[in-house]
């Protein structure tokens, strides 16, 4: 089983607040993040987005990079609160499997159990936690509450593939997969990514933004950071305002913004 948590002891929760700087790149020099043709897709993913989650890490190697909130407000990004420093994959990260997967060169692409993050943009699922719905009342998105019977199957060869299930109500035909109430907080609150959904079998799963175990801990493939940072993210996001999340290198960024109106970082 491939779990999405981190590895290694418990640290103490640390904020730095010197993220990296975004410096301009020429739109051919886009390396392994790069697009069909060097052509900008056609359909912006964000246009209808009044909120995103914007994760920059210093390059495809990283484990340690930095998330930035903004709304739209009068029609321009407003950045809100202060920086999240996060982990990503312990392997870095690849393209994954989101709102630009038609666009994307191949070669480059997150695998099951690769241990690298999905880059790219994508919407978001369901909030989960170990917490009971009435007192989840305060998040805006799904929400569902974590028991012994429920699961994220990362079983490429289940009809569950990449869906958070309860064994109780389906025909359990998986392997493997990632129990969801787990004997430490790391899922105590947590939102699904969706990355690889609909899921195309080996193309990864179970991509959530979860509790850390520290600063530099790598994670199987999703994004964390502190419970007080997850619960903040938690109250903010709102359904109505169709939030999506952007994880991709500094380097790459600028094409991002230009092409996808997107807000300038610092």
């Amino acid at each position: 089983m491939f779990s999405c948590n981190d590895s290694s002891k418990k640290e103490k929760e640390v904020e730095n607040t010197s993220p990296p700087k975004i410096e301009k790149t020429p739109e051919e020099d886009l390396g392994k993040f790069g697009f069909k043709n060097n052509t900008q897709p056609k359909k912006n993913p964000v246009v209808s987005s009044n909120q995103l989650s914007i994760v920059i890490v210093p390059d495809d190697n990283a484990v340690e990079g930095f998330m930035y909130r903004f709304e739209k407000i009068n029609n321009s990004w407003v950045r809100q609160g202060h920086i999240y420093q996060i982990n990503i994959g312990k392997n870095g990260l690849a393209w994954g499997n989101g709102e630009l997967e038609n666009h994307v060169k191949r070669g480059f692409n997150k695998q099951e159990g690769d241990g690298k993050a999905p880059a790219g943009i994508f919407s978001f699922g369901s909030a989960f936690g170990y917490a009971k719905k009435e007192e989840a009342s305060f998040i805006k998105m799904p929400y569902i509450q974590s028991t012994q019977t429920l699961f994220c199957v990362d079983d490429s060869q289940s009809e569950y593939y990449n869906q958070v299930v309860n064994n109780e109500d389906v025909n359990e035909d998986w392997k493997s997969a990632e129990d969801m109430l787990r004997k430490d907080d790391l899922y105590k609150w947590g939102i699904f990514v969706n990355h690889n959904t609909p899921a195309v079998s080996e193309g990864g799963s179970c991509i959530f933004i979860h509790i850390w175990r520290g600063k530099g801990k790598g994670t199987a493939g999703c994004t964390a950071t502190t419970e007080k940072n997850i619960l903040e993210l938690l109250r903010w996001l709102d359904p109505k305002k169709d939030p999506k999340m952007i994880l991709i290198t500094k380097k790459e960024y600028p094409t991002f913004q230009k092409w996808f109106s997107l807000p300038e970082l610092e």
